[in-house]
């Protein structure tokens, strides 16, 4: 059974609408997210420290939103594919305890035992890799899909999945055909 890597954050979890939510709270300043586009996560702001501080704070990372469609589809793969949750949390204390407890309530029938939080995902073993970051597919050996974000958007390298349905369209019905 091939094994897939997925990612926590801009991948199953709406971190680009949450920063906005957050500026918005904090400044008034309702940020168009097409001037995101292309800008370093965190860049496209006037204050380009406010990301780091809202990732930084608490309960960031547990109420984040789930990205539309991602529930179901990782369902879908969770039955048909070996899927790892793989999360770079180290830099982040506080997100450890957050994104397990998010886990819990909007993919419950993902086991502890394929949640992978750690700091450099380069140590990751797996057949397929669905990321937002090129530093986290760069190194990767297997199969690398890009899940579209503002901050990758300038990214070539790999094949792009820009929704949940995306993913499903290239992983479910691609194993329906080789099963």
């Amino acid at each position: 059974m091939a094994r897939i890597a997925i990612d926590m954050d801009g991948v199953m979890a709406d971190t680009t609408s949450h920063y906005l939510k957050y500026y918005e709270e904090e400044y008034g300043i309702r940020v168009d997210p097409a001037t995101l586009a292309g800008a370093a996560e965190g860049e496209g702001f006037d204050d380009k420290e406010a990301c780091r501080r809202y990732i930084t704070s608490p309960g960031f990372f547990r109420t984040l939103p789930v990205m539309p469609g991602s529930q179901e589809v990782v369902k879908a793969l969770y039955d048909k594919y070996e899927v790892f949750i793989v999360s770079a949390a180290m830099e982040f204390p506080l997100s450890l305890k957050e994104k397990l407890e998010w886990l819990n309530e909007h993919f419950p029938f993902i086991s502890w035992q394929r949640v992978v939080f750690c700091g450099s995902k380069t140590i990751v073993d797996a057949d397929i890799m669905i990321d937002d970051h090129d530093k986290n597919l760069r190194y990767f050996d297997g199969r690398k899909l890009i899940f579209s974000a503002p901050h990758n958007l300038h990214i070539n390298d790999y094949q792009r999945v820009n929704s949940w349905e995306e993913v499903a369209a290239a992983l479910l019905q691609e194993q329906l055909v080789k099963g």
